[in-house]
Parts: structure tokens; sequence; C-alpha cells
């Protein structure tokens, strides 16, 4: 089959006298003409037109929610009844389970609000004997529940392996580690509940050579120091602020994340005024927090100067004679707030 195909290598190909029929193709750059003149050209039709342009929006407006409906057709979702349906679901209707969390420094009684056994929100146990706040994290830790990359079962060296080969071989091995009087070490997070503290022990009853390390991301080793050089007990204090008239807070964020936070539910029952009284809070601090965005007296220091602040009210407290460099207006500040706490 003969090809009869030609291509124009240059502009000099493509002209009048090489190319027969060239000045048509210019003319014919459309082959179906464009139909202008109908809808413009009659401009008596054009100007009688009873369309006015609020018409045309709403026209269009219409046309274009109606495309973009169309075009978002959802997936068909059936809804399949229960074969044998459990007595405590009802379709429609929430459960309420009164339950605890201890996550790092949160404790809280709360009520976990649940829907055809999925879990949705958490709420505060107002009930509870012993209440505390349920703060932001706490209500966030329904999120922890939904965590696709959470492990679901056990890793070894990088790879899943089922419960049955963990227990068998932690097991075996732990034995053997015990049998040989070497020392096995646990390391944890702190604890703050009982049941898990028992079984600590309980695993340090069975096992001789056990050593338990306690480690911590945000340490809190320096107010434990502090708490046992004073009582003879290691441990945090816990700040009851429903009773305090006076709060001077040093750099502490107390309401934000200060030694796990969860102080908040009791500042806030003070600073609500009853019989014309409230709570009085002032804030010596660095950095804007919540604390000092709530305190009735915020006093910006430098970090250096914050030690020196506590060292001088303490000085003032008991009578003690110390050299301390302060700027005369802190220095005033200070002399005003322990003038408050003696009173």
């Amino acid at each position: 089959m003969s090809n009869k195909k030609k291509y124009w290598k240059n502009l000099s190909d493509l002209s009048s006298e090489k190319v027969t029929g060239i000045d048509d193709i210019k003319q014919r750059e459309f082959v179906e003409k464009i139909p202008v003149d109908e809808f413009l050209g009659d401009k008596e039709n054009l100007s009688n037109s009873s369309t006015s342009r609020r018409d045309f929006l709403k026209y269009l407006g219409f046309s274009t929610a109606a495309a973009t409906l169309a075009a978002c057709e959802g997936p068909v979702v059936k809804s399949i009844p229960y074969v044998v349906q459990p007595k405590e679901i009802i379709p429609g209707l929430a459960n309420f389970y009164a339950t605890t969390i201890s996550n790092g420094y949160d404790f809280a009684n709360i009520l976990v609000k649940n829907r055809e056994g999925r879990p949705i929100k958490i709420e505060h146990n107002k009930l509870a004997p012993s209440s505390s706040a349920t703060n932001a994290r706490v209500h966030a830790s329904i999120l922890d529940l939904y965590d696709s990359t959470r492990l679901a079962q056990p890793m070894k060296n990088g790879l899943p392996t089922s419960w049955f080969e963990f227990d068998f071989e932690t097991k075996r091995k732990l034995k053997e580690i015990n049998d040989s009087s070497k020392q096995i070490v646990l390391l944890t997070q702190t604890f703050a509940s009982p049941s898990t503290s028992k079984l600590i022990n309980d695993f340090g009853k069975k096992y001789s050579n056990v050593s338990h390390i306690i480690y911590d991301t945000i340490s809190e080793s320096a107010a434990l120091d502090a708490f046992e050089q004073r009582y003879g007990q290691r441990g945090l204090a816990n700040y009851d602020f429903s009773m305090a008239n006076l709060v001077v807070s040093i750099g502490a964020d107390f309401i934000g994340d200060w030694q796990g936070g969860g102080f908040e539910s009791g500042y806030t029952t003070r600073r609500i005024p009853k019989k014309g009284k409230m709570s009085r809070h002032i804030q010596f601090e660095s950095n804007m927090t919540l604390s000092g965005a709530n305190s009735d007296i915020r006093i910006s220091v430098k970090p250096s100067e914050q030690k020196l602040i506590l060292l001088s009210i303490y000085s003032k407290i008991f009578s003690i004679n110390n050299n301390i460099n302060l700027s005369d207006k802190l220095q005033k500040t200070v002399d005003s707030t322990v003038s408050e706490i003696l009173n």
C-alpha cells in the first residue's frame, strides 16, 4: 500500500505555490461555523428577552447544585439487624459505663458513653465518691481506642508473634535466668495503681533476683527528693486548692500540666465569689501560662530570678537574713506578697 501522506519539513514547503489549496485551509480553520449571530445578531429579540440577570444566576446556581449532587453519590450502607440482640443494647440509645482512668499523671473517675458496643465519648463521673476533674487529655484518651498504629499483638525482633508464643518464651527465659542467678530487670514508668504495684510485688516474690527500675520521660525526682527530705517518705505533694485563701505560685503552671495537673477543679471552686469572698492568686513566671492568665496579679520575671524570689519569700517568713539582689520594684512586690501571706 503506497503512502500518500506529505510532511512539511520547513516553512518554505508550506507555500501556496507548492501546496495547492493552502488558502482554503487557512480560511477553513474551524470546519463548523460557530453560530454566534443566531443569539447575538438579533438585537431586537435579545433586548426583549424576559430573563433577568437574577433569574440567570438562579438557573446557574440550580444547575451547579444539581450537577454536584449527581456527582456525589454515597456508598450504600446496609443495616444488618442482630440475630440475637443483647439485652443491654438498644439501637439508637447510648449506654454509660462507670470506670476509672490512670494515664500518666491523669487520674479520674469517668463515664464512657457507648453506642452499639463502640465507646464514643468520655465524660466526668460526678457521682463518684472521690471525683477529680477530667482534663483535655482524659477526654482525648478515647482516641487511643481507635488508634490504628497501636500494637495489636506482641512483637519479637520487630515481627509480630502470638500471645501463646510470647508467654511460653518469656516464662522459659525467666526460669533460665532465675536458675543461673542472673539479674532480672523490670523497667516501668511510675504507676499509682495499687493493683499494678501488687502485681509487681508478686513478680518480685516469685523471682528473687528482680530489680524494679522506674523511669519517666519527664522526671519529678527533684520534687520527690525534697518531699522525702522534709517528711521522710518519698512521694509527691497533693495540693487542695479548694481550701486556699491565697495562692502564690512561682513558675508553677498548676492549671496546666505542673506535676501532671489535676488541680484546676479545686482551684475553680474558690475562684467563684461567695458572700463577697474568693481566693486571691499571685503568679510569678517567665512565660505566659494558663495559671498566669487566670491570676489576679501576674509578675513577669526572668528565669534566673525565680529562685531568688522563692528564697526571699522564705527568708522573710522565717526571719532569716539573706543578702538577695533583686530590683527595687520586684523587691516591693515580694514584700507585699509576704505581708499578704502573713496576714
